[in-house]
């Protein structure tokens, strides 16, 4: 996985993420699958730094926004800008949700939900199996 910040997209075939990605990885990212809550490592980290797209690298979030939601995935009210993320309607369940995803490889993440803490209002509830986490500094 390339650590970079840049918005090229990134398009691969399916035999092409299942060679670079664990059968979790893939499932919850190309197949917009759902970890279950309390599992990933992520749910409890506390060190500062960035949390990348396991597929591609991209920044999206900041452990400057992480916060406990109690909700059982890493959560965040912001993601570092607006353009890394894209949102679409989710009729997948009987409640309609909105799917957040990666804005460069089209990786799903998750889900947002308009429950978060000030400054935005919004909970980007994450799948933990998405993410990268790239410490910063000698927390």
């Amino acid at each position: 996985m390339p650590a970079t910040d840049r918005n090229d997209k990134v398009e691969k075939t399916a035999a092409q993420w299942r060679a670079e990605l664990t059968p979790e990885q893939y499932r919850i990212t190309r197949l917009g699958g759902t970890e279950p809550p309390f599992s990933s490592p992520y749910y409890t980290e506390k060190r500062r730094g960035i949390y990348r797209c396991v597929c591609c690298g991209q920044a999206l979030f900041s452990s400057d926004t992480k916060y406990d939601s109690g909700s059982g995935w890493p959560s965040f009210f912001a993601p570092v800008s607006e353009d890394v993320i894209t949102e679409a309607p989710d009729h997948k369940l009987a409640m309609p949700r909105t799917e957040i995803r990666c804005a460069r490889c089209d990786a799903h993440l998750g889900h947002v939900f308009p429950d978060g803490p000030l400054p935005t209002g919004l909970r980007y509830c994450t799948n933990g199996g998405a993410l990268a986490f790239e410490p910063q500094g000698n927390d």
